[in-house]
């Protein structure tokens, strides 16, 4: 059964979520907070955010292993997983958790064995969602079967973000709205995509303003219900 996902980001008030460009500088940790509020069984992201959380250099090129295609996963009972899309298994992790949340890595089965590898070596769970492009119903459907996950809170970045909502797969988004703008060209926002699917549209149907919270230092936590109809399946972006 799809899990429940809640997109959970931070913007300046003209939509960018890179904070370093925003003017006033500083939004604290109000996105943190928000998240523990929420209280997702998982949390995922894409491979451009996932690779800022990696500590790795590389995988060794080459083994004379070879691996199944099928799931592997080190701990199903943890309070919470952090699940990071790496299509093509570009991110060498050089840690098996963030902020105490085990990594489960998602992956086509093109992925080498070599990767596959050099995951296992540092304790660093994975699934597979697709045979040479990651299927996002197929991810949500994975990480329900394998991991439990109800409620999954997608966070980014902004092609990932975009990719589940033009799929229709995105059910409430909440947004914590912060008193600065960036202003300027180039930043990335909090839904985004590639060229290829710029004329692509959401299916949404309706929003609804379920709450409206003011925080700390002039921000605001808005949260809409979203209803979808039906779409075309998505692939993933590289965000």
């Amino acid at each position: 059964m799809k899990p429940d996902v809640i997109c959970l980001m931070a913007s300046s008030v003209d939509g960018r979520t890179l904070p370093s460009r925003w003017r006033p500088k500083g939004s604290g940790d109000l996105f943190e907070q928000v998240h523990d509020q929420l209280g997702g069984d998982a949390w995922l992201i894409g491979r451009v955010t996932g690779q800022e959380f990696a500590k790795g250099t590389a995988y060794p090129a080459t083994t004379t292993e070879r691996f199944p295609r099928e799931n592997w996963i080190i701990r199903r009972d943890a309070k919470a997983h952090g699940v990071v899309l790496d299509a093509h298994g570009k991110i060498c992790w050089g840690r098996s958790d963030i902020g105490g949340d085990p990594i489960v890595a998602v992956l086509t089965e093109a992925v080498s064995d070599a990767h596959l590898a050099g995951l296992r070596s540092e304790g660093v769970s994975y699934i597979f969602a697709g045979a040479t492009e990651l299927d996002l119903a197929d991810v949500l459907d994975v990480v329900a079967r394998e991991l439990g996950v109800k409620r999954l809170l997608l966070e980014g970045g902004g092609g990932t973000n975009g990719a589940f909502l033009r799929a229709g797969l995105v059910d409430e988004f909440n947004l914590v709205l912060c008193p600065a703008i960036d202003g300027a060209k180039g930043a990335p926002s909090v839904f985004d995509s590639t060229e290829a699917h710029s004329g692509e549209r959401a299916p949404i149907t309706a929003m609804t303003l379920e709450s409206c919270k003011p925080l700390e230092g002039g921000a605001v936590w808005l949260r809409y219900r979203i209803s979808n109809g039906s779409a075309l399946p998505a692939q993933a972006s590289h965000g």
